[in-house]
């Protein structure tokens, strides 16, 4: 045990919010599942905490396994993830269980274990855009050489996720272009993308008008951006018992435990956990998880300018703005300010694999770190 303490190394800061994340997150879970408890296990709600728990001290060992690994081995990792990602994803399209007329999830036979094949291919392709990225700097502002190979991979994965999970696709596809934009990738390209892939995706969603076939999901989108901007509309149901969780929670809350709007609000311990926490935190509490959520992509920045490579730079950048921007897509979801998007917030929200995949990011961000600091200490020897 001691040794292991001894190997920890990166960020401290980056592990201080991960840990009280985890703490928070604890505490919203326990306190969110208290109905769910009831319904399927006979009222003990210590069921999903201690489930929770273990799976957050899972999401530790591994952020703890891959912070160890020299980031440049990730270089070659993800070449094998992408390959592998790509084909799961089609098979979770074609026999992946269906949730919500969504096929998100597939199982792995033997364990048993249904994971969200997309969580893969998010972290897959953002390490392989950071790899090609470091690889074609010398031709960095070319069409052919760099430009067309690096937007390929991206296409292939962000169209794969689409059908099922417009919102994932979209967070991906807004990540890989900063990535692009910080890899010193031409505008006027990235703007081209941009372009093209609008009206590409209009396209799509007129054929899906004449065919519901081509995309099943249409409906389920097209019914929350109508929820959305009608207030009074039925279906808005989740956002009204989010507003009324938010407006009730004041400045310091009702305190921990105390939730009403809980036993209301549908999935108050994963897409809407942010409505609960501000509930029973208050806006002090909540300006404070958006705070630690802010500190951890200003130090993976912070990360990437001492990166010793550009590898390393793009993969820290890439990682947290992800992390992040999920993060803001979640809170603005639960303050009424976007349509609902199923985005679950990282480290807080009850979860597994998506946990998982979330501390095996931060443990890349941190092997990064950790890397740039045992090459200054190395300097300040020499």
């Amino acid at each position: 045990m001691k040794k292991i303490f001894e190997n920890i190394g990166g960020d401290k800061v980056i592990w201080m919010i991960v840990l009280i994340l985890s703490f928070f997150s604890l505490l919203a879970v326990y306190s969110s599942t208290g109905t769910l408890a009831y319904h399927y296990h006979g009222g003990h709600t210590e069921y999903y905490l201690l489930k929770h728990l273990s799976i957050l001290l899972l999401g530790l060992v591994l952020m703890y396994a891959t912070h160890i690994v020299p980031y440049k081995y990730y270089s070659r990792i993800a070449q094998i993830l992408i390959y592998l990602s790509v084909p799961l994803l089609l098979l979770t399209l074609l026999t992946g269980t269906n949730l919500n007329e969504a096929s998100r999830w597939l199982t792995l036979p033997v364990i048993n274990l249904s994971f969200q094949t997309s969580d893969l291919a998010k972290l897959a392709l953002i390490m392989y855009v950071a790899r090609l990225l470091s690889k074609k700097q010398d031709d960095i502002k070319d069409l052919k050489s760099a430009f067309l190979p690096i937007m390929l991979p991206i296409i292939i994965t962000v169209a794969l996720i689409l059908p099922a999970n417009f919102s994932t696709s979209a967070v991906l596809f807004a990540t890989s272009l900063v990535i692009l934009f910080i890899g010193r990738i031409n505008l006027k390209y990235i703007f081209s993308i941009i372009g093209i892939g609008v009206f590409l995706f209009l396209i799509l969603i007129m054929i899906a008008k004449v065919n519901p076939n081509v995309l099943p999901r249409l409906d389920t989108w097209m019914s929350r951006i109508e929820n959305f901007n009608n207030a009074d509309s039925e279906g808005n149901f989740q956002a009204e018992q989010a507003k009324i969780a938010i407006s009730t929670g004041n400045f310091f809350g009702k305190m921990p435990g105390n939730s009403i709007q809980r036993n209301f609000l549908p999935h108050p311990y994963s897409d809407f956990i942010f409505a609960i926490i501000v509930e029973e935190y208050g806006m002090l509490g909540s300006s404070f998880i958006i705070l630690l959520y802010l500190i951890l992509l200003y130090r993976a920045v912070r990360i990437a300018s001492n990166s010793p490579g550009t590898f390393g730079a793009f993969l820290s950048i890439g990682l947290a703005f992800s992390l992040v921007f999920q993060a803001m897509i979640n809170m603005m979801v639960a303050v009424n300010l976007l349509p609902v998007t199923g985005q679950p917030l990282p480290l807080l929200s009850m979860g597994g694999t998506s946990i998982w995949f979330t501390s095996i990011s931060i443990g890349i961000i941190l092997s990064v770190s950790r890397e740039s600091m045992n090459k200054n200490q190395e300097d300040e020897a020499a």
